[in-house]
């Protein structure tokens, strides 16, 4: 029985966490738009990729591809 007297103001004190975890995100904006990130990730990227970055020994093979 001497463990609610512990228990209690433990889960409080973690309901109080919970609560202004909440209130910090909503006041911060976290949940102003929840469709765009989800929609955003349907759809195409029109900019071409950079080239990759082979280094020298890729050049001179490509080089060497060429002239045959």
């Amino acid at each position: 029985m001497t463990i609610l007297l512990l228990l209690i103001p433990l889960s409080l004190m973690l309901v109080l966490v919970a609560v202004g975890a909440f209130v910090w995100a909503v006041r911060r904006g976290q949940f102003d738009d929840l469709d765009t990130p989800a929609i955003d990730i349907l759809g195409d990227d029109d900019a071409p990729l950079p080239p990759e970055d082979r280094g020298p020994e890729a050049d001179r093979a490509q080089r060497h591809d060429d002239a045959d």
